[in-house]
C-alpha cells in the first residue's frame, strides 16, 4: 500500500512553519551548534549534490534534539561575490534583486526537502545590518599590530606610545622591517612618515604587491580561487601584475594556525591539507654578501631547509615582488631590462610552462668558496603556485632548478653521490648528510653569517576586489594617507551604479560619482567636490567575499543585535560551532581566513574560544556523467568521439566542450538540434556524424554546474517524495565518501518506505494493537535502539538506514503491529525520514511534533549478545580461531588467550615479546 507522500509532506511542511517548530534559543539545555557551510544562492538553484550535507546535517540536528540538546541549526547566504556580479553584468540586472530572487528559490527547495533550520536567524552578507559589521572589524583589524612577545594581536595605539615613550626600545613585531629609533626621532616625523612606518605593522595595510589579475573579470583574484593556471569562474587567463592592494596580515597567526589544528576534531587529511598551506618548514637564513651593493642594501638573507647542499649553488632568483628586485631595478648595471621584468605582467598559465627570467648583473659572494661569485636573477618561474620569494639554485638536486640552469646556461654541480654523502667540497667530503648539516649549521652560526629559524609558506592575502558587489572597504585617504570612516557611519553602502564591469583596470567604484568623504559633515558626497582639505577620495576596491564569510557563524548566535556584533551572554552559551559540515573545496582558503578572522577577534577580547569550529566534516562528492563533446581547435568543427582517432579526420588537437546532460539521448548521442539551440555561440557549426549519428563521450566526475552534469532535486522529491530522496541520499555511503548518483536504485527505498507504512496500516485503515509484544519483538526493537545510537555518535548514517530497513523486514514477517515496537520505531526513523514519521506520530495520537519527544532507550536486558571470532596470529601467521562473548573485556581476552594450550604449546621455548589486540579484529602474539 504506497502513501500519499505529497499530501503528507506538504502538510508537516506548512505545520512547521506556522508553530515555528525549529526556532532555537538559550536555555537551560546544553548546547549543541550544527553548521552547514556558507551556500551562495545561484541562480540555477541546488541540484542533489548540494543537498547531501544538508540532509546529513539536518539528519544530525533532528537525532541530537531529541536526545536532549538544544540544537542550533541556521542558514543564510553568502550573498556579495564574483557570481552575482557576472551575473549582473551579463544581464544588465542589480545583483541585489537577483540575489533576492535566487535565496527565494533556495528556501523553496530547502523546505521541500523539510530541513530543519530556523529561519529566524537567517542572514545575508550584503544585508547591510550584516556588513556594518564587517567593516567594523575590518578597521579594527586596521588598528592593530601583532606583537610576538605576547602572540597576540594588541590596539596600534599602544605600539604609537610604546614610539613616543621608548622609541629606542626594539619593537618586535610581525613584520620583516622593525624599527629601532628614539622618541625624539618619531616625533619629528611628519604624518606621512610615520604612517609609512605604521603600514609594516597594522594587521591591515596597503602594499604594493605581485597579485593575480583577471582582465575578462576586472579583478583581483585569491589563489584558491585559480584552477590550472585560469579563474575558476570562466576559466579565464590570469596574470601576474603588481598593484597596490590591502592586505590583511594573516602571515603573522601562522604558528597559531597551526597548533590550533591539535584541537580541532577533523579528518587528518583536512589537517594535513591546512598544514601545507601553512607551511612551516624550520631550516637555516644565511646572510649573503652583495658583489655591488644595490643602493643602501650590502648584503641578502635567503632561507634554505638544506644547508649541507651549499656547495651545489650557482645561482640565486629572487621573485618580481621580492623587496630587493625593485631596488635592482634602479641600481643594477641591467637596471632597463630588470625594470621592465619585474613590471611585467605574467599569464600564470604561460608561466607555468615557459621558464623565463633575467639576470640582474649583479652576484652575491659564495660564503665558503672565495671569491666564488653567484649570479642572480630575477623570475616568476617559482613563484607562480607557491609564492616563493627567493630560491637557492641548486641544479645538481632539484629538478626545478635544473630546468633553469639549463635555459640559462648555468653550472650544474653534484654535491652528493648515490650514497647520499657529500662530494665535491673541501671540507665535507665524505660526511653524510645530517653530519654535513650540523657542521655547516655551526660553521654559520660561529661566523655570524647564518642562523637557525622557522620559516612559513603562508602569505598574506591580498585584501582588495576590483569589483562592486562586495563590502565597501571603510577608508577614505587624506593627502594619501588611509583614515577610517568613523564608527557610528557605519555602514558606508554601497552607491547606485550603472555599469558593473572594470574598464581600463578602473573599478567600477572608481567611476562612481558620489564617492567621496565629507570629512567636515561626515558624510558620502559627489567626488567633484574633493578639495584635499574638507573632502577625500574613499577606497575604490571592496572586500574579497571571504570577509563576510569569515565570522557569519558568530552572528547566528545573536543575528538580530543592533547594537554589537554579538553580545557577550549569548557567545558565552553557544561558544562555537561543535559540527561544521561542508565541501573539501573550502578545506584551505575559507577555513584559514575563518579561524584567522575568530583569533583576531579573541585577541582583542571580543569572544572567549581560539578556534571557531569543534569538529569539521567534510562530505564526500557525489557524482555524475558528464557529457563531453569535441571541438577542433581553432575551427567551427565538431567530431564524433568515436571518430577522434580515425585518420580520416585526423586533425592536430581538441577542445573538450561540456554539454548539458539533458540534451543526450539514449547510447550517448547528442541531439545536435537541442544543443545549437542551447548554445547558440555552436549554431552554425559543422558536426561529423558517425554512423549517422554524433556521440559523446560520458565520464563520472563531481556533479557541477560548471559541468552541466547536474540533476535537479526538484525533479526527485517531485517524483519520489522528499523523505525517499533524503534515505537515497543518505544511504549512497559514508557521508565522507564521494558516491554516483544512480537514481534506478531509488525505487528499493521507494520499496522500503511502504512497507514501513504498512506496518501501519490494514486495508488501508490505520490500524496498531495494544497487546504487550513478545520477548522476540522486544529484542528486535531494543537491539535496534541500542545500534541506532552507537551508529548515530560515529555519523553512520548510511548504515543507519541499513538497520531500518532490517528491523522494519524482521517486524513485518512478524506481522508485528504493537504500539509498544511501532512507536519508539517512529522515533529512530523520524530523523531520516521527518514527514512520513509526523504523519504517523499524529496518528498515534500524539497533539505535539515528534521533535519534543525524548529518543527511546534500550532495556540491557532484551540485548542479544553476540560473539566475536578472534583471528589469532603469532608473528603474523595465523594459527587458529577463538571466539569470545560480545562484553568480554579486553583484558580478560589477553588472560585467556595467553593461557591457551594452543598458545603454551607455541611459547614453550620461546620469549614472549608482546601481544596485540585490535578490538573486534586480531590478536598478534610476537615472540623470539
Amino acid at each position: 500500500m504506497e502513501y500519499n507522500f505529497r499530501k503528507i509532506e506538504k502538510r508537516w511542511q506548512i505545520y512547521w512553519k506556522k508553530y515555528n517548530i525549529f526556532y532555537t534559543k538559550e536555555n537551560k539545555k546544553i548546547k549543541y551548534y550544527i553548521l552547514n557551510m556558507f551556500p551562495y544562492p545561484s541562480g540555477t538553484g541546488l541540484h542533489v549534490g548540494h543537498c547531501l550535507g544538508y540532509i546529513a546535517s539536518d539528519v544530525y540536528a533532528r537525532y541530537k534534539r531529541v536526545v536532549g540538546y538544544n540544537v542550533l541549526n541556521p542558514i543564510g547566504f553568502d550573498s556579495f561575490g564574483l557570481p552575482a556580479e557576472q551575473y549582473a553584468i551579463q544581464t544588465g540586472k542589480h545583483p541585489h534583486n537577483t540575489i533576492m530572487k535566487n535565496s527565494c528559490r533556495y528556501k523553496e527547495q530547502i523546505n521541500k526537502i523539510g530541513l530543519s533550520f530556523d529561519w529566524n536567524r537567517e542572514l545575508y552578507t550584503s544585508n547591510p545590518n550584516y556588513y556594518r559589521w564587517t567593516q567594523w572589524m575590518f578597521i579594527q583589524i586596521f588598528n592593530s599590530w601583532y606583537d610576538k612577545n605576547s602572540k597576540q594581536a594588541k590596539p596600534i595605539d599602544f605600539l604609537i606610545e610604546e614610539f613616543n615613550q621608548n622609541g629606542n626600545h626594539f619593537i618586535n613585531a610581525s613584520t620583516t622591517s622593525n624599527y629601532k629609533f628614539d622618541s625624539k626621532t618619531w616625533k619629528k616625523l611628519n604624518s606621512y612618515e610615520k604612517e609609512s612606518i605604521l603600514l609594516n605593522y597594522r594587521l591591515a595595510f596597503l602594499c604594493n604587491n605581485t597579485v593575480n589579475w583577471c582582465p575578462e573579470l576586472g579583478t583581483v583574484l585569491a589563489n584558491d580561487e585559480i584552477k590550472n593556471g585560469k579563474s575558476e569562474r570562466g576559466g579565464y587567463p590570469v596574470y601576474k601584475k603588481k598593484m597596490l592592494q590591502w592586505h590583511i596580515r594573516i602571515s603573522a597567526y601562522a604558528e597559531r594556525l597551526l597548533k590550533g589544528l591539535d584541537i580541532i576534531d577533523c579528518s587528518k587529511s583536512l589537517k594535513k591539507l591546512q598544514s601545507n598551506w601553512i607551511g612551516k618548514s624550520i631550516g637555516t637564513s644565511i646572510f649573503f654578501k652583495i658583489l655591488y651593493p644595490i643602493g643602501e642594501i650590502n648584503q641578502i638573507e635567503l632561507f634554505t631547509s638544506y644547508p649541507e647542499m651549499i656547495f651545489g649553488m650557482t645561482f640565486i632568483i629572487l621573485s618580481p615582488d621580492h623587496p630587493l628586485s625593485e631596488k635592482i631595478s634602479i641600481f643594477s648595471l641591467h637596471h632597463k631590462d630588470v625594470f621592465t621584468y619585474v613590471n611585467k605582467e605574467f599569464c600564470i598559465d604561460e608561466n607555468t610552462k615557459n621558464i623565463s627570467g633575467v639576470f640582474t648583473g649583479n652576484y652575491v659572494l659564495h660564503p665558503f668558496i672565495q671569491k666564488k661569485r653567484i649570479p642572480i636573477y630575477i623570475s616568476n618561474f617559482f613563484s607562480i603556485k607557491n609564492q616563493t620569494k627567493s630560491i637557492i639554485g641548486i641544479p645538481g638536486h632539484e629538478e626545478k632548478s635544473k630546468k633553469f640552469a639549463q635555459k640559462f646556461n648555468i653550472e650544474i654541480i653534484k654535491v652528493l653521490d648515490f650514497n647520499e654523502k657529500c662530494i665535491n667540497s673541501n671540507f665535507l667530503n665524505g660526511f653524510n648528510r645530517k653530519q654535513a648539516k650540523e657542521k655547516i649549521i655551526k660553521i654559520l652560526i660561529t661566523k655570524k653569517i647564518g642562523e637557525t629559524k622557522t620559516s612559513y609558506k603562508i602569505h598574506d592575502a591580498v585584501f582588495s576586489r576590483q569589483r562592486y558587489w562586495g563590502e565597501p572597504i571603510p577608508i577614505y585617504f587624506k593627502n594619501k594617507i588611509p583614515k577610517i570612516i568613523p564608527l557610528d557611519q557605519l555602514p558606508i553602502m554601497l552607491p547606485k551604479i550603472d555599469n558593473f564591469h572594470t574598464i581600463n583596470d578602473k573599478s567600477p567604484l572608481g567611476r562612481a560619482k558620489n564617492w567621496a568623504w565629507d570629512e567636515k559633515n561626515m558624510k558620502i558626497v559627489p567626488n567633484i567636490l574633493i578639495d584635499q582639505k574638507y573632502i577625500f577620495p574613499i577606497e575604490t576596491s571592496t572586500m574579497p567575499s571571504w570577509a563576510g564569510s569569515s565570522w557569519y557563524f558568530l552572528r547566528y548566535m545573536d543575528v538580530h543585535n543592533n547594537q554589537f556584533f554579538i553580545d557577550k551572554k549569548k557567545e558565552n552559551y553557544w561558544k562555537n560551532v561543535d559540527l561544521y559540515i561542508g565541501g573539501a573545496e573550502h578545506s584551505t582558503g575559507h577555513l584559514i581566513y575563518a579561524r584567522f578572522w575568530h583569533k583576531f577577534l579573541l585577541d582583542r577580547g571580543w569572544i572567549t574560544t581560539e578556534e571557531p569550529f569543534k569538529k569539521i566534516l567534510n562530505q564526500g562528492m557525489i557524482l555524475s556523467y558528464s557529457a563531453i563533446i569535441f571541438k577542433v581547435t581553432g575551427k567551427n568543427i565538431f567530431v564524433s568521439y568515436g571518430l577522434l582517432k580515425n585518420k580520416k579526420h585526423a586533425y592536430s588537437s581538441f577542445q573538450e566542450v561540456y554539454v548539458d546532460i539533458s540534451l543526450i539521448k539514449k547510447n550517448n548521442e547528442l541531439d545536435i538540434n537541442k544543443f545549437k539551440k542551447y548554445r547558440f555561440e555552436f549554431y552554425s557549426s559543422i558536426f561529423i556524424l558517425e554512423r549517422g549519428i554524433f556521440f559523446c563521450k560520458r565520464k563520472l566526475e563531481k556533479m557541477s554546474k560548471s559541468k552541466y552534469n547536474v540533476i535537479n532535486p526538484d525533479e526527485i522529491y517531485e517524483k519520489y517524495g522528499s523523505d525517499v530522496f533524503r534515505i537515497y541520499e543518505m544511504f549512497l555511503g559514508p557521508i565522507y565518501q564521494s558516491k554516483p548518483w544512480d537514481e534506478k536504485k531509488i525505487n528499493g527505498i521507494k520499496n522500503f518506505m511502504n512497507k514501513f507504512w504498512c506496518l501501519f496500516h490494514k486495508n488501508k485503515i490505520f490500524k496498531v494493537s495494544e497487546i504487550n509484544p513478545t520477548l522476540q519483538e522486544y529484542k528486535i526493537l531494543h537491539n535496534a535502539i541500542k545500534k541506532m545510537q552507537e551508529k548515530m555518535q560515529s555519523f553512520s548514517c548510511n548504515t543507519s538506514i541499513s538497520l531500518l530497513m532490517i528491523t522494519t523486514n524482521q517486524l513485518t514477517v512478524l506481522k508485528c503491529n504493537k504500539r509498544k515496537i511501532l512507536e519508539p520505531l517512529v522515533q529512530l526513523m523520524a530523523p531520516f525520514a521527518p514527514h512520513i514519521s509526523e504523519e504517523i506520530w499524529y496518528k498515534l495520537g500524539h497533539k505535539k511534533s515528534i521533535i519534543f519527544y525524548n529518543f527511546p532507550i534500550f532495556n540491557a536486558k532484551y540485548i542479544v549478545e553476540k560473539e566475536i571470532t578472534y583471528p589469532i596470529m603469532f608473528n603474523g601467521k595465523l594459527k587458529f580461531v577463538e571466539k569470545f562473548n560480545y562484553n568480554t573485556s579486553i583484558k580478560e581476552i589477553k588472560h585467556k588467550i595467553l593461557n591457551h594450550p594452543k598458545t603454551k604449546f607455541v611459547l614453550k621455548k620461546k620469549t614472549l615479546q608482546k601481544i596485540i589486540l585490535i578490538p573486534k579484529k586480531i590478536i598478534n602474539i610476537l615472540f623470539k
